[in-house]
């Protein structure tokens, strides 16, 4: 495996701070000089053209996509962090078996404090009726059986408090290549 062949996979439900992870730790691991790129799900769906499928099967296709771009960017060498919902089974098993230095982060926050949160509305529209298919909500997920880190929620713990637990977790990774 390349030194800095790693793939951190931060998992959740919307609202649930995947983003505002991936940002600190990405942000870091550069200040650390380690060569990172951060991919976002909702940039990534806007940038490959996939913003109105929102099915169960869409979905799963559209994560295997991100699997295998992480995939490939993290076999160049790079660090490779991504924020996404794509809470598929099958999507997390492949992703064990075909992505080296692979790293999966489960947030687990409760739907009561998703819907507090809802930066994006997307609880609030789902209430009014304008909007269906919300992970979660009618759109059954595969939480990670397994996955190396689990942060439950806790209105004591910020997203830096996580980042500097993920950080300790990923330069023993890299320091032990």
């Amino acid at each position: 495996m390349n030194k800095h062949s790693l793939a951190v996979w931060i998992t959740g439900l919307s609202a649930s701070g995947k983003t505002t992870l991936a940002n600190i730790v990405t942000a870091r691991l550069r200040d650390l000089g380690v060569p990172v790129i951060m991919l976002d799900g909702d940039d990534l769906r806007e940038i490959l053209g996939e913003t109105v499928h929102y099915e169960r099967e869409d979905r799963k296709q559209l994560a295997f996509l991100y699997a295998r771009m992480v995939q490939s960017l993290s076999e160049q060498g790079v660090v490779v962090v991504i924020a996404t919902v794509a809470l598929f089974k099958e999507v997390h098993e492949w992703n064990r078996k075909n992505i080296r230095g692979y790293f999966e982060v489960f947030l687990d926050v409760p739907v009561d404090e998703l819907r507090r949160r809802d930066p994006k509305k997307i609880y609030k529209k789902f209430d009014e009726g304008k909007i269906q298919n919300v992970a979660g909500l009618d759109f059954s997920i595969d939480p990670p059986s397994a996955p190396d880190v689990r942060f439950a929620f806790d209105q004591n713990v910020t997203s830096e408090m996580n980042a500097n637990e993920l950080l300790r977790k990923f330069v023993a990774i890299i320091d032990s290549e």
